[in-house]
């Protein structure tokens, strides 16, 4: 078991490699039985609050959306103690209204994905967790406060279709997520959502929209340097939103999240490998002790 703990968890995307005002900050390299994270984690304590930061893509940006080790992740911050995830995700829009340079808290998720593995369970035991509401809406709550506290607008609401990636869509299927009135488009957070949800961690995505996909015919379609040069500009504000959402978040409340496999997992007990009860221990332990 990991010694080093921490309550909140930060993943950061593509423009956030680190968590400034951290205070006693130490790096922990964590090995999980799905293998290794994207990096070390970065704890440190922010506003009296253990705070463990991930680099979704390593630092340096080294890893694709389809290479990410998305088990290894969230089981790595499960094994630190985590009990609430803030994921920050660049996007792109679907709608008019949504800008470029927008913040949004998207409720829903659509999967177009292909290559990856979104669930910790198989080998012997097999769990259905409920997926209606794919983030946790008392956490988007307290971001949303967050947002008001320092006047920083932020939009509520909307589906983020996660693609396979790594090339940007194509023109017809931008406008085909336009049809299914879709919001957002991004690459990241919809096996991070579900494994969250999996592993009782409160999860919310915060979308920067950084481009209008290639959709929008009088805009130029969307480019590595349009995306960096949002990117840049959105960093900060993420860094001063996920900052003042954790000193203001309720780190000792509990939430159905906490409880999500209570009764998601449907294989006699008697008939789960022991093997699979060691590995799973800290996710299913206190429903199949072993």
């Amino acid at each position: 078991m990991v010694e080093e703990r921490a309550t909140v968890g930060v993943i950061g995307g593509s423009g956030l490699y680190e968590m400034p005002g951290l205070e006693g900050v130490q790096e922990v390299s964590i090995t999980t039985p799905f293998g290794e994270p994207s990096d070390a984690f970065v704890l440190g304590t922010l506003h009296g609050r253990r705070v463990a930061f991930l680099a979704r893509h390593g630092r340096g940006h080294r890893l694709l959306p389809s290479e990410l080790n998305f088990r290894a992740n969230i089981f790595a911050m499960k094994l630190l103690g985590v009990r609430y995830i803030l994921s920050a995700s660049a996007v792109g829009s679907l709608k008019e209204e949504v800008r470029p340079l927008d913040f949004v808290l998207p409720d829903q998720f659509l999967d177009r994905t292909r290559l990856r593995k979104s669930t910790f369970f198989g080998d012997g035991v097999v769990a259905h967790i409920s997926f209606a509401d794919p983030v946790c809406r008392r956490l988007g709550d307290e971001v949303e406060q967050a947002a008001r506290a320092i006047q920083f607008p932020i939009k509520r609401g909307g589906t983020y279709v996660c693609m396979e990636g790594p090339a940007f869509s194509t023109r017809a299927e931008s406008n085909l997520y336009r049809r299914w009135q879709m919001d957002l488009i991004g690459m990241t957070n919809l096996q991070e959502a579900k494994l969250a949800r999996e592993a009782e961690i409160c999860y919310v995505t915060i979308a920067m929209v950084t481009d209008y996909d290639c959709w929008r015919e009088d805009e130029e379609a969307v480019s590595v340097d349009l995306l960096l040069e949002h990117l840049h500009k959105n960093s900060e504000n993420a860094r001063r939103l996920i900052g003042e959402t954790i000193r203001l978040m309720d780190v000792e409340a509990t939430c159905s999240c906490h409880e999500a496999l209570r009764y998601a997992i449907i294989t006699d007990p008697a008939v789960v490998p022991a093997a699979t009860r060691r590995k799973l221990a800290p996710i299913i332990g206190k429903y199949l002790p072993g």
